[in-house]
C-alpha cells in the first residue's frame, strides 16, 4: 500500500438504506487481534511452544475521534449506544479494501473546551464475523 491521506480512511454505519459515513471523524484506528491456543506438551520440540492454528478467537477494535457535523449520523450513533444495539459498520481503507460487519459501541464520550467545538470519541468492538472486500 502506498502512502494515503488519513482523511480517506472512512468509518461508515449501515442506516437501513445503505452505508452512511460517520461525519466529522478526524482520527480513526482499526486493530485486529487473535488469541493463541498453546498446545505445548512434553513431546514438543525443545523449549519452543506450539500453537494450534485457527483455534483462537479473532476480534477487531475500532476507535475514532472528531466532531459531529450532521444530525443524522449523530442521532444514529447516539441512539444505538443508548439502546445497546449492535450495528453493521464498515471501514473503507483506500487502496486496500473494506472491512464490514457487526460492532457494538463500548464507549461514546463527549468533550469540549469553553472556546472550542464539542468533540466525541467512539470505541467499537466486533460482535460477529467480519468480511473483507477488496477494492
Amino acid at each position: 500500500m502506498v502512502a494515503q491521506a488519513g482523511r480517506d480512511l472512512l468509518l461508515k454505519v449501515e442506516n437501513g438504506a445503505g452505508w452512511q459515513t460517520v461525519a466529522g471523524l478526524r482520527s480513526k484506528r482499526l486493530a485486529f487481534n487473535a488469541e493463541t491456543v498453546d498446545i505445548t506438551d512434553a513431546e514438543s520440540a525443545g523449549r519452543w511452544r506450539e500453537l494450534l492454528g485457527g483455534a483462537g478467537i479473532q476480534r477487531a477494535s475500532l476507535n475514532g475521534a472528531g466532531l459531529f457535523k450532521d444530525q443524522t449520523s449523530d442521532a444514529l450513533v447516539r441512539s444505538a449506544f443508548f439502546a445497546g444495539s449492535i450495528l453493521n459498520f464498515q471501514v473503507a481503507i483506500p487502496s486496500f479494501g473494506t472491512i464490514s460487519g457487526p460492532f457494538q459501541m463500548t464507549s461514546l464520550e463527549y468533550s469540549g473546551e469553553h472556546t472550542g467545538e464539542v468533540r466525541f470519541e467512539i470505541a467499537l468492538e466486533s460482535a460477529g464475523q467480519l468480511t473483507f472486500g477488496a477494492i
